[in-house]
């Protein structure tokens, strides 16, 4: 069977972290800047970065509508940090109006931006995570949380009382960087899901 070709957003955040573990995780992979790059890929990554600068550059590079058509067709997705909250189907907080971070509705949950607070304010943790034996490293940086979840939601980890990783099907979204941390598991079970096709 052929390697699934995942494309990662590429206008502003971690974008090299994402490619070089979903690499390792099996996947073939591309960045994604223009309609046609996106439309050649069968999964997308929305990395870390700033939601609200994320969402003006999809508007500025003409991708929000038809990143929007793509998701609505099914297309799967990973997001982590801002790209859990661009995926959410409600986003708190979200910024000014104008500027403000879009929500995608790719995954039927409510995430508040910056949740644990700022810059500063960004810390480090082991979690327990549904589908991956032992915990996971956690880099959390002015992350959101998830504050409700649909029916369909499945809640992956927490940290403390708040829900920080979710999966809808073959949508993810974690609060925090498994890119950052050298441990591929969370990309691994991206991956794999795609290949339950």
């Amino acid at each position: 069977m052929t390697a699934p070709r995942v494309g990662v957003l590429a206008l502003q955040g971690d974008t090299r972290e994402h490619l070089a573990a979903l690499r390792e995780a099996g996947a073939e992979t591309t960045t994604v800047r223009r309609v046609r790059e996106l439309e050649a890929v069968d999964a997308l990554v929305i990395p870390g970065g700033e939601s609200t600068t994320m969402s003006h550059l999809l508007r500025e590079f003409e991708l929000l509508e038809p990143l929007r058509a793509r998701l609505a067709e099914g297309m799967p997705a990973y997001g982590s940090c801002a790209g859990m909250i661009l995926l959410a189907s409600e986003i708190l907080d979200a910024g000014e109006p104008g500027r403000a971070a879009e929500p995608l509705k790719a995954i039927d949950m409510t995430v508040r931006r910056n949740a644990f607070g700022r810059q500063v304010d960004s810390f480090e943790a082991d979690l327990d995570f549904v589908g991956i034996d032992g915990p996971v490293h956690a880099v959390f940086i002015r992350a959101p949380w998830v504050e409700r979840v649909g029916p369909d939601v499945e809640v992956l980890s927490r940290a403390g009382e708040h829900i920080v990783a979710v999966r809808q099907g073959k949508r993810f979204a974690t609060a925090f960087h498994p890119e950052m941390t050298g441990d591929r598991r969370i990309h691994r079970l991206f991956v794999s899901a795609l290949a339950d096709r």
